[in-house]
């Protein structure tokens, strides 16, 4: 079932009866017209590059003030979130218990009488 399948060889396409035709007779056009020989030059050793320097993040009591009030917002935020879905599973929960208990005494009430 999860074996590929693969035509047995005497029925795969060749490649004269393939829909697509391979490549040949492609030829690449000179980057310019002048007919010369290149010159060669000889091997140099490359020069490492400079590490790149990058800025450091310098952080002012007033940036440090704000992401900690950033921060504090966020989790207030998300905890907010997380204790109203938490509350809404508990009133449908207790909502659905009781709506099971008065099915529960009505079906009763009709088998007693």
């Amino acid at each position: 079932m999860f074996t590929p399948k693969i035509p047995p060889p005497d029925t795969a396409p060749t490649p004269a009866t393939s829909l697509v035709q391979p490549l040949t007779g492609i030829t690449h056009t000179p980057a310019c017209n002048c007919h010369h020989t290149p010159n060669v030059a000889p091997a140099q050793t490359p020069v490492p590059a400079a590490p790149v320097s990058r800025p450091a993040v310098q952080l002012t009591p007033g940036s440090l003030l704000l992401a900690a009030a950033g921060g504090t917002a966020m989790v207030l935020i998300i905890g907010t979130v997380l204790v109203s879905m938490l509350l809404a599973t508990a009133i449908t929960a207790a909502s659905v218990a009781i709506c099971a208990v008065v099915l529960r005494s009505l079906l009763n009430k009709t088998n007693n009488r």
